[in-house]
């Protein structure tokens, strides 16, 4: 599938997928997606979970197939006229069973408003945004939180923060930008175990850029303020790479480090990483090796001063 996904870095766009399950309409990031195919024979999969249809094997590769209207809580169906949508995130293709593809939209991260927490708990939620389009609801829904409902280790490899035993506590101040309540949670949690206990949670890049321009108005250096920001890219209102933009026009803020932490992190989001000027970019699950990167940076913004 040709995206032709944002041909600029840092514009705050993105293109929107959307589709419908039974009469709801749902999108998900064009970034996630490798293909669309018409639905085909899916086997089987004795003792799976509930969510899991299947699998298929388009040219010779054995993906899994999610049942995403049963993930949802909705009435699950089967027709002919059935979509596969195949993505890759977290290092993993797997296809989505939905009813019917509507078309492709490219909009502002601005306009996908961030849902509520009456919809939106750590939980349960599985809407990372809401989009308003031709006097529709499009919900951007998580595509992490439905897969981390299946296997919980494809989130976050939590259990590489274990292997490390007790280590020294830092205390280098960290901004987290991460939209995904669940997300921000286990992130918090591994890096308090990895010993940074001073985190500053924020549930997109707006918030994240607002704290950094908070501090710089203080008057000191951002430095006395945060050691480094670790942002993920999907976020609504302000993603990642707008916010790295922010940072890196600001001379005051040259010193900072930005690590992106992000599910989309491919060749083609690695080259705007690059162009935007972060110091480094991990992919979900590794939490592991972020947290030894940011070691690594922490030390040298330490040293530098």
């Amino acid at each position: 599938m040709d995206t032709n996904i944002l041909l600029e870095s840092g514009t705050n766009e993105l293109e929107i997928l959307e589709f419908k399950i039974g009469d709801n309409h749902y999108g998900i990031n064009v970034a996630k997606v490798r293909e669309i195919l018409q639905y085909q024979p899916i086997t089987p999969v004795p003792n799976a979970h509930p969510f899991i249809e299947g699998l298929f094997m388009p040219r010779d590769t054995i993906i899994t197939v999610v049942d995403l209207a049963r993930s949802l809580s909705l009435k699950s169906t089967v027709s002919p006229s059935d979509m596969l949508i195949i993505t890759n995130f977290n290092n993993m293709h797997i296809a989505f069973h939905v009813h019917q593809v509507i078309g492709i939209h490219r909009v502002s991260w601005a306009e996908v408003n961030k849902p509520d927490r009456t919809v939106n708990s750590t939980e349960n939620s599985a809407a990372t945004g809401i989009l308003k389009l031709d006097n529709k609801l499009i919900i951007i829904l998580d595509f992490e939180k439905i897969v981390s409902d299946i296997s919980p280790e494809t989130t976050l490899k939590t259990s590489e923060i274990d292997k490390m035993g007790d280590r020294n506590l830092n205390d280098a101040d960290i901004l987290v930008a991460e939209d995904s309540p669940l997300l921000n949670k286990l992130i918090a949690d591994s890096l308090n175990k990895a010993g940074y206990l001073n985190l500053h949670l924020c549930n997109n890049g707006q918030e994240a850029w607002d704290k950094l321009v908070q501090w710089h108005h203080e008057g000191d250096d951002i430095l006395n303020h945060v050691r480094l920001v670790l942002t993920d890219i999907e976020m609504p209102l302000m993603d990642g790479h707008r916010l790295c933009k922010l940072i890196r026009e600001q001379k005051d803020f040259d010193d900072l480090p930005i690590v992106i932490f992000s599910s989309l992190i491919n060749d083609e989001m690695r080259r705007k990483g690059e162009s935007l000027g972060v110091n480094a970019q991990i992919t979900k699950p590794e939490i592991g090796k972020l947290v030894g990167v940011m070691d690594e940076l922490i030390k040298e913004t330490y040293e530098s001063k």
